[in-house]
């Protein structure tokens, strides 16, 4: 898997949204210049939360981004599907719909498998966890294995 750009931006931002408590707005500006995110990038991807109703916006002088739920409903999966989609797709399909002939048809498996350990991992952390630099402990153990940190 790779992690677009998209959604290790709006990750960060979420951060720092979720850090600020009680729901005290944050601008875009602020987002950007704190976590080094480009400006017309970031005010996309807000938008794309926005719709998916991960965040709210608040217009005034006192206005700006926060999160429409709670810190710990929303999950890593949550945001990368705002931003970018399914988990995993297959050249632009989910995997439940992609067909082989013959041989092939393993492969579907494969990308359902795929599909499987990633919400493992990105169902189950939440914005709260990241804000709070903890995370579960069947996510944490995953990290602890040498050979996760070796390039394959």
């Amino acid at each position: 898997m790779r992690v677009s750009a998209k959604s290790d931006y709006a990750l960060r931002a979420l951060i720092e949204i979720a850090l600020r408590g009680a729901g005290r707005p944050v601008s875009a500006e602020e987002l950007g210049r704190i976590q080094d995110i480009p400006h017309g990038f970031l005010q996309a991807i807000l938008a794309d939360m926005r719709r998916a109703g991960v965040v709210v916006s608040q217009r005034g002088q006192s206005g700006g981004w926060r999160l429409a739920r709670d810190p710990g409903e929303i999950t890593v999966a949550d945001v990368i599907r705002a931003v970018d989609g399914p988990l995993v797709s297959v050249y632009g399909l989910r995997p439940e719909s992609v067909s082989y002939n013959g041989n092939a048809e393993i492969l579907q498996l494969v990308w359902i498998a795929a599909r499987s350990s990633l919400r493992d991992v990105f169902e189950h952390v939440t914005i709260a966890a990241l804000a709070d630099q903890r995370l579960p402990p069947d996510v944490a153990a995953r990290t602890t294995d040498e050979d996760a940190w070796r390039p394959h």
